[in-house]
Protein backbone atom coordinates (compact mmCIF):
# COMPACT_ATOMS: atom_id res chain seq x y z
CA UNK A 1 0.00 0.00 0.00
CA UNK A 2 1.42 3.34 -0.89
CA UNK A 3 2.78 5.13 2.06
CA UNK A 4 0.92 7.99 2.02
CA UNK A 5 -2.04 6.35 1.88
CA UNK A 6 -1.62 4.28 4.48
CA UNK A 7 -0.75 7.19 7.07
CA UNK A 8 -3.98 9.04 5.63
CA UNK A 9 -5.73 6.31 6.67
CA UNK A 10 -4.19 5.73 9.71
CA UNK A 11 -4.89 9.21 10.42
CA UNK A 12 -8.52 8.51 9.47
CA UNK A 13 -8.74 5.52 11.36
CA UNK A 14 -7.73 7.39 14.81
CA UNK A 15 -10.02 10.05 14.36
CA UNK A 16 -13.52 7.96 14.35
CA UNK A 17 -11.97 5.89 17.52
CA UNK A 18 -10.50 9.40 19.10
CA UNK A 19 -14.21 10.65 17.96
CA UNK A 20 -16.04 7.53 19.53
CA UNK A 21 -14.25 7.19 22.81
CA UNK A 22 -14.94 11.30 23.30
CA UNK A 23 -18.78 11.28 22.39
CA UNK A 24 -18.86 8.36 24.76
CA UNK A 25 -17.10 10.42 27.30
CA UNK A 26 -19.69 13.52 26.52
CA UNK A 27 -22.35 11.01 26.92
CA UNK A 28 -21.55 9.59 30.34
CA UNK A 29 -21.06 13.30 31.91
CA UNK A 30 -24.69 13.43 30.72
CA UNK A 31 -27.52 13.69 33.39
CA UNK A 32 -30.44 12.46 31.85
CA UNK A 33 -33.58 13.07 34.02
CA UNK A 34 -37.13 11.13 32.81
CA UNK A 35 -40.46 13.34 33.24
CA UNK A 36 -43.96 12.12 32.05
CA UNK A 37 -47.50 12.49 33.24
CA UNK A 38 -49.72 15.40 33.05
CA UNK A 39 -51.39 16.00 29.64
CA UNK A 40 -52.26 19.92 31.22
CA UNK A 41 -48.19 20.48 32.56
CA UNK A 42 -46.33 18.30 29.02
CA UNK A 43 -46.36 21.45 26.95
CA UNK A 44 -45.29 23.80 30.39
CA UNK A 45 -42.60 21.49 31.33
CA UNK A 46 -41.06 20.95 27.47
CA UNK A 47 -40.39 24.92 27.85
CA UNK A 48 -39.05 24.67 31.61
CA UNK A 49 -36.39 21.74 30.00
CA UNK A 50 -35.53 23.08 26.90
CA UNK A 51 -34.64 26.59 28.54
CA UNK A 52 -32.89 25.02 31.49
CA UNK A 53 -31.01 22.32 28.81
CA UNK A 54 -29.89 25.45 26.97
CA UNK A 55 -27.96 26.92 30.04
CA UNK A 56 -26.69 23.30 31.15
CA UNK A 57 -26.04 21.05 28.34
CA UNK A 58 -24.64 18.27 30.43
CA UNK A 59 -28.06 17.87 31.14
CA UNK A 60 -31.17 16.37 28.78
CA UNK A 61 -34.26 16.26 29.56
CA UNK A 62 -37.08 14.20 28.70
CA UNK A 63 -40.55 15.33 28.87
CA UNK A 64 -43.64 13.00 27.78
CA UNK A 65 -47.62 13.07 28.79
CA UNK A 66 -49.73 10.28 29.06
CA UNK A 67 -52.13 11.97 31.77
CA UNK A 68 -51.38 12.77 35.68
CA UNK A 69 -52.36 8.77 36.20
CA UNK A 70 -49.73 7.69 33.81
CA UNK A 71 -46.87 9.54 34.99
CA UNK A 72 -48.13 8.35 39.03
CA UNK A 73 -48.20 5.08 37.77
CA UNK A 74 -44.50 5.55 36.58
CA UNK A 75 -43.27 6.72 40.01
CA UNK A 76 -44.53 4.33 41.79
CA UNK A 77 -43.60 1.31 39.42
CA UNK A 78 -39.94 3.63 39.98
CA UNK A 79 -40.13 3.83 35.82
CA UNK A 80 -39.78 7.60 35.85
CA UNK A 81 -37.98 10.56 37.85
CA UNK A 82 -40.40 13.09 38.00
CA UNK A 83 -44.14 12.55 37.74
CA UNK A 84 -46.18 15.67 36.40
CA UNK A 85 -49.53 15.71 37.98
CA UNK A 86 -52.69 18.47 37.75
CA UNK A 87 -53.67 16.87 40.92
CA UNK A 88 -52.56 15.58 44.12
CA UNK A 89 -51.74 11.72 44.53
CA UNK A 90 -54.58 9.85 46.60
CA UNK A 91 -54.19 8.15 49.33
CA UNK A 92 -54.47 4.61 47.93
CA UNK A 93 -51.62 5.93 45.82
CA UNK A 94 -49.24 6.95 48.42
CA UNK A 95 -50.08 3.65 49.92
CA UNK A 96 -49.27 1.46 47.37
CA UNK A 97 -46.21 3.82 46.56
CA UNK A 98 -44.93 2.76 49.90
CA UNK A 99 -45.68 -0.70 49.84
CA UNK A 100 -43.16 -0.93 46.97
CA UNK A 101 -40.04 1.02 49.03
CA UNK A 102 -41.50 4.25 47.12
CA UNK A 103 -41.69 7.77 49.22
CA UNK A 104 -43.80 9.97 46.88
CA UNK A 105 -42.20 13.77 47.55
CA UNK A 106 -44.80 16.50 46.14
CA UNK A 107 -43.45 19.92 44.85
CA UNK A 108 -45.83 22.49 43.59
CA UNK A 109 -44.27 24.70 40.69
CA UNK A 110 -47.21 26.26 38.76
CA UNK A 111 -50.46 27.46 39.44
CA UNK A 112 -53.07 27.00 36.22
CA UNK A 113 -57.00 28.46 36.44
CA UNK A 114 -58.93 25.53 35.08
CA UNK A 115 -60.59 27.17 31.77
CA UNK A 116 -64.42 26.68 31.02
CA UNK A 117 -64.47 27.29 27.20
CA UNK A 118 -67.47 27.52 24.32
CA UNK A 119 -67.77 28.58 20.88
CA UNK A 120 -66.82 32.58 19.99
CA UNK A 121 -70.25 32.43 18.66
CA UNK A 122 -72.18 31.15 22.06
CA UNK A 123 -73.22 34.38 23.92
CA UNK A 124 -73.08 32.83 27.65
CA UNK A 125 -70.66 34.77 29.06
CA UNK A 126 -70.76 33.77 32.83
CA UNK A 127 -71.65 30.24 34.38
CA UNK A 128 -72.06 29.90 38.36
CA UNK A 129 -69.99 26.54 39.89
CA UNK A 130 -73.39 25.09 40.40
CA UNK A 131 -74.63 25.68 36.61
CA UNK A 132 -71.41 23.41 35.59
CA UNK A 133 -71.91 21.18 37.24
CA UNK A 134 -75.17 20.74 36.37
CA UNK A 135 -74.23 20.63 32.61
CA UNK A 136 -71.62 17.64 33.43
CA UNK A 137 -74.40 15.72 35.24
CA UNK A 138 -76.23 15.96 32.46
CA UNK A 139 -79.25 18.11 34.16
CA UNK A 140 -78.61 21.21 32.14
CA UNK A 141 -79.03 19.79 28.46
CA UNK A 142 -79.92 23.26 26.58
CA UNK A 143 -78.04 26.66 26.05
CA UNK A 144 -81.58 28.14 26.38
CA UNK A 145 -81.80 27.63 29.93
CA UNK A 146 -78.87 29.48 30.51
CA UNK A 147 -80.29 32.36 28.15
CA UNK A 148 -78.54 31.26 25.48
CA UNK A 149 -79.34 29.84 22.27
CA UNK A 150 -81.62 26.90 21.66
CA UNK A 151 -79.17 23.90 21.17
CA UNK A 152 -78.35 20.88 22.93
CA UNK A 153 -74.97 21.38 24.74
CA UNK A 154 -72.53 18.79 23.75
CA UNK A 155 -69.72 17.63 26.67
CA UNK A 156 -66.33 17.69 26.04
CA UNK A 157 -63.76 16.47 28.88
CA UNK A 158 -60.97 14.29 29.38
CA UNK A 159 -60.35 10.21 29.82
CA UNK A 160 -60.35 8.56 32.89
CA UNK A 161 -56.30 8.52 33.45
CA UNK A 162 -56.25 12.41 33.09
CA UNK A 163 -55.60 14.54 36.71
CA UNK A 164 -57.88 16.94 35.78
CA UNK A 165 -60.96 14.52 34.48
CA UNK A 166 -60.79 13.54 38.25
CA UNK A 167 -59.80 17.04 39.34
CA UNK A 168 -62.90 18.02 37.83
CA UNK A 169 -65.14 15.67 38.64
CA UNK A 170 -64.50 15.82 42.26
CA UNK A 171 -64.20 19.39 42.67
CA UNK A 172 -66.88 20.64 40.44
CA UNK A 173 -69.30 18.10 39.03
CA UNK A 174 -69.03 16.31 42.71
CA UNK A 175 -70.66 13.73 41.25
CA UNK A 176 -70.73 10.94 37.98
CA UNK A 177 -70.12 12.79 34.38
CA UNK A 178 -72.87 12.54 32.22
CA UNK A 179 -73.14 9.28 29.71
CA UNK A 180 -73.15 12.11 27.19
CA UNK A 181 -69.63 13.49 27.23
CA UNK A 182 -67.35 12.78 25.03
CA UNK A 183 -63.75 11.36 26.63
CA UNK A 184 -60.93 13.36 24.87
CA UNK A 185 -57.46 11.60 24.75
CA UNK A 186 -56.04 15.30 25.18
CA UNK A 187 -56.21 18.50 26.17
CA UNK A 188 -55.32 20.03 22.56
CA UNK A 189 -58.33 17.87 21.73
CA UNK A 190 -61.15 19.90 23.66
CA UNK A 191 -59.78 22.67 22.42
CA UNK A 192 -60.06 21.80 18.39
CA UNK A 193 -63.25 20.28 19.16
CA UNK A 194 -64.91 23.87 20.95
CA UNK A 195 -63.42 25.45 17.82
CA UNK A 196 -65.37 23.61 15.52
CA UNK A 197 -68.63 23.13 17.42
CA UNK A 198 -70.75 26.06 18.02
CA UNK A 199 -73.06 23.78 21.02
CA UNK A 200 -69.57 22.72 22.61
CA UNK A 201 -68.73 22.91 26.09
CA UNK A 202 -64.71 22.25 28.14
CA UNK A 203 -62.56 22.45 30.23
CA UNK A 204 -58.82 23.24 29.63
CA UNK A 205 -55.92 24.47 31.23
CA UNK A 206 -55.26 28.09 31.14
CA UNK A 207 -51.76 27.66 29.32
CA UNK A 208 -53.62 25.29 26.04
CA UNK A 209 -55.79 28.58 25.13
CA UNK A 210 -54.27 32.10 26.19
CA UNK A 211 -50.79 33.65 26.16
CA UNK A 212 -49.17 35.43 28.52
CA UNK A 213 -50.60 38.49 27.43
CA UNK A 214 -53.62 36.75 27.53
CA UNK A 215 -54.72 37.20 24.81
CA UNK A 216 -57.09 34.53 23.84
CA UNK A 217 -56.64 31.81 20.21
CA UNK A 218 -59.35 32.08 17.86
CA UNK A 219 -62.98 30.67 17.73
CA UNK A 220 -62.67 30.50 21.54
CA UNK A 221 -65.02 32.12 24.22
CA UNK A 222 -63.48 31.86 28.07
CA UNK A 223 -66.77 31.93 30.23
CA UNK A 224 -66.04 33.71 33.18
CA UNK A 225 -67.24 31.68 36.23
CA UNK A 226 -68.59 32.61 39.60
CA UNK A 227 -68.58 30.56 42.94
CA UNK A 228 -72.26 31.12 43.60
CA UNK A 229 -75.33 32.80 42.64
CA UNK A 230 -74.58 35.61 45.09
CA UNK A 231 -70.32 36.01 43.98
CA UNK A 232 -69.00 37.90 41.29
CA UNK A 233 -68.01 35.72 38.29
CA UNK A 234 -64.62 36.42 37.14
CA UNK A 235 -62.19 35.39 33.97
CA UNK A 236 -59.00 33.01 34.62
CA UNK A 237 -57.46 35.24 31.91
CA UNK A 238 -56.33 37.89 34.73
CA UNK A 239 -53.51 36.16 36.74
CA UNK A 240 -54.86 37.84 40.19
CA UNK A 241 -57.95 35.76 40.18
CA UNK A 242 -55.96 32.73 40.09
CA UNK A 243 -53.37 33.67 41.99
CA UNK A 244 -55.75 34.79 45.05
CA UNK A 245 -58.25 32.17 44.60
CA UNK A 246 -60.82 34.63 43.62
CA UNK A 247 -61.67 32.56 40.24
CA UNK A 248 -63.21 29.66 42.02
CA UNK A 249 -61.29 26.86 39.53
CA UNK A 250 -57.71 27.59 40.82
CA UNK A 251 -55.12 24.80 41.22
CA UNK A 252 -51.80 23.98 41.83
CA UNK A 253 -49.79 21.86 39.48
CA UNK A 254 -47.76 19.19 41.07
CA UNK A 255 -44.55 17.12 40.40
CA UNK A 256 -43.40 14.22 42.17
CA UNK A 257 -40.46 12.46 42.69
CA UNK A 258 -39.45 9.38 44.84
CA UNK A 259 -37.95 11.04 48.14
CA UNK A 260 -36.14 14.47 48.69
CA UNK A 261 -34.61 14.55 44.80
CA UNK A 262 -30.99 15.25 44.92
CA UNK A 263 -28.69 16.20 42.80
CA UNK A 264 -29.13 17.46 38.78
CA UNK A 265 -32.58 16.21 39.36
CA UNK A 266 -32.87 18.52 42.90
CA UNK A 267 -30.70 21.46 40.48
CA UNK A 268 -33.74 21.61 37.84
CA UNK A 269 -36.69 21.62 40.46
CA UNK A 270 -35.36 24.36 42.02
CA UNK A 271 -34.49 26.13 39.21
CA UNK A 272 -38.02 25.93 38.25
CA UNK A 273 -39.08 27.54 41.13
CA UNK A 274 -36.40 30.19 40.50
CA UNK A 275 -37.63 34.13 39.25
CA UNK A 276 -35.94 32.82 36.17
CA UNK A 277 -38.32 29.39 35.92
CA UNK A 278 -41.06 30.87 36.98
CA UNK A 279 -40.80 33.41 33.73
CA UNK A 280 -40.96 30.81 31.89
CA UNK A 281 -44.21 29.16 33.36
CA UNK A 282 -45.72 32.60 33.31
CA UNK A 283 -44.74 33.07 29.65
CA UNK A 284 -46.38 29.58 28.59
CA UNK A 285 -49.53 30.96 30.29
CA UNK A 286 -49.78 29.54 33.11
CA UNK A 287 -49.52 31.27 36.59
CA UNK A 288 -46.14 31.54 38.86
CA UNK A 289 -46.70 29.26 42.53
CA UNK A 290 -47.85 31.75 45.23
CA UNK A 291 -46.56 32.30 48.27
CA UNK A 292 -48.79 29.96 50.18
CA UNK A 293 -47.37 27.60 48.05
CA UNK A 294 -44.03 28.54 47.83
CA UNK A 295 -43.99 27.95 51.62
CA UNK A 296 -45.47 24.64 51.40
CA UNK A 297 -42.18 23.98 49.12
CA UNK A 298 -39.52 25.92 51.48
CA UNK A 299 -41.29 23.63 54.72
CA UNK A 300 -40.16 20.96 52.43
CA UNK A 301 -36.69 21.56 51.87
CA UNK A 302 -37.11 21.87 48.12
CA UNK A 303 -36.30 25.35 48.53
CA UNK A 304 -34.53 28.01 51.16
Amino acid sequence: MNSKLFGLLSALLIGVILTGCGSGEDRAARKNIQINGSDTEVNLVQSLAETYMDKNPNVRIAVTGGGSGTGIAAIINGQTDIANSSRSMRESELEQARQRGIEPFPIIFATDGLAIITHESNPVESLTIEQISKIYRGEITNWKDLDGPDMTITLYGRQSNSGTYIYFREHIVKADYSARMRNMNGTAQIVEAIRSDRSGIGYVGIGYIADSEGNVISMINVVDVAADDKSPAVSPLDPENVMSSAYPISRPLYQYTNGMPEGDMLEFLRWELSEEGQKVVAQSGYYPVNEDYMQQNRELGIIE
